[in-house]
């Protein structure tokens, strides 16, 4: 099945995708004039101001869902393996789809609350609705693929890979403190995982957003502080750090010693984890900005850009360095993932830097799941009615169970895969749409409000 699975990420992530990508972010950037860079400032200011703001739907609650979806073991994992498989380079082509991934995200969440649907519940939004009422009925057959897809992903890039990452990593300390590792026990540790998200799965989307509010900061706050320890420890290596990554994007075989070949396989690897951490492109966010209670739509976009921004060009980056920095040997050419990451801490922590990973990784996987399962019973109730969400919550709880004892490879490409197969319409939404994106914002910057 993997091998399936890699044949068909070959065609979703070859040139011609790859290129919709990076043409649609400049398209876009330069139809808003860099947006994503001018207005960053005025973002990070809303961003101060909204966390002192009180009510439940505020665009910082909105953030932290959207963050809690994306700010997770992709950030631990990804990039580790993003390394492993494309080089050091595969960083820097993740930072120039992070910057246009900034404007793609701000133009999914600004569309997201101008085509948005209002219910006794709050607001609903996302790129179905966006599709369906923004380019016509006649569209909808493809707001439905959306949705089957972003159901499906749900249980992959929202479930099935985070446990597995979680599973890795507690499993690491298991066995770096002489205890035994089994299918038994992770099966137990499954259990548990299911029954905590479950609960909160079931108790809606203010339930998931009140969690998200909670977790996200916390979690981003204390991996951000144990990176930037290890980087003030190896403040020396930092320049052949950023020298690595400049140079692999365009020579990989200089720096990984010939074991890695193309600049292409770089690119490819550096963008397909790039859009596996902050999802843009992707849409899903735009579920999560299209709830929140704001006077005009472009404000919810700054917190597009603040999503992106936090997650690809902040805690990536730092993810990165500490792996480049720390000394620890990086496996080229191996699917390595939270392993890499929790050695190289573990070159300057010690054995109990496993643990503190460890628990990182519950808390930012955790917060993922609910995050997905918001985006993902958003669109099964698109499909099905808003009844099916207690039977979504369970089949997600269940999933967390299966996954515990899942292949981690497979599960990986089948994630890939789909985040392909949800970019392309997405993406043709946004281009179709830029006109309105274009006209919203020169109305926002006009009124400033």
């Amino acid at each position: 099945m993997t091998r399936v699975f890699n044949q068909i990420n070959g065609i979703l992530w070859g040139a011609p995708a790859l290129l919709l990508i990076l043409t649609v972010g400049l398209f876009l950037s330069l139809r808003l004039h860099f947006v994503q860079l001018r207005l960053l400032p005025r973002a990070l200011g809303q961003l101060g101001r909204s966390l002192r703001r009180k009510d439940g739907r505020s665009e910082f609650q909105a953030l932290c869902t959207a963050l809690a979806a994306t700010v997770g073991t992709g950030n631990l994992a990804g990039v580790a393996g993003a390394i492993c498989l494309g080089g050091p380079g595969a960083v820097f082509w993740m930072w120039l789809c992070g910057i246009l991934g900034m404007v793609t995200k701000y133009a999914e969440a600004v569309l997201a609350v101008r085509y948005r649907v209002k219910t006794e519940a709050g607001y609903k939004g996302g790129p179905m609705y966006v599709m369906e009422l923004g380019l016509g009925s006649r569209w909808k057959p493809m707001a439905m693929a959306y949705c089957l897809f972003g159901l499906l992903a749900s249980f992959g890039i929202g479930n099935g890979v985070q446990i597995r990452t979680v599973l890795s990593g507690i499993n690491m300390v298991q066995s770096r403190f002489g205890m035994a590792v089994s299918r038994q026990g992770n099966l137990l540790l499954g259990v548990l995982l299911a029954i905590l998200i479950g609960r909160l799965l079931l108790g809606g989307a203010r339930r998931i957003g009140e969690a998200a509010q909670l977790l996200v900061p916390i979690a981003a706050a204390g991996y951000i502080l144990l990176c930037l320890g290890v980087l003030i420890l190896r403040a020396e290596a930092i320049p052949r750090a950023f020298a690595s990554i400049l140079q692999g994007a365009f020579s990989p075989r200089a720096v990984t010693g010939g074991i890695l070949g193309s600049s292409f396989q770089a690119l490819r690897i550096g963008c397909s984890r790039g859009v596996f951490t902050n999802e843009a492109g992707m849409g899903t966010a735009a579920i999560a900005h299209g709830s929140a209670e704001v006077s005009h739509p472009a404000q919810q976009g700054l917190m597009g850009i603040v999503e992106v921004f936090l997650d690809t060009i902040v805690i990536c980056t730092l993810t990165a360095l500490v792996i480049l920095t720390s000394g620890a040997p990086v496996p080229y050419g191996s699917e390595a993932g939270v392993e890499l990451t929790t050695w190289a801490f573990s070159q300057i922590y010690g054995s109990f830097a496993s643990v503190f990973l460890a628990l990182a990784l519950c808390l930012f996987a955790v917060a993922t799941v609910l995050g997905w399962g918001l985006y993902g019973a958003r669109c099964a109730c698109y499909f099905f009615g808003r009844d099916v969400w207690k039977a979504y919550a369970l089949a997600q709880t269940a999933m967390v169970v299966v996954a515990s004892t899942m292949d981690a490879a497979s599960l990986w490409q089948f994630s890939e895969m789909l985040n392909g197969l949800m970019v392309i319409p997405n993406l043709i939404t946004l281009a179709a749409l830029s006109s309105e994106v274009v006209r919203l914002t020169k109305d926002y910057e006009k009124t400033g409000s």
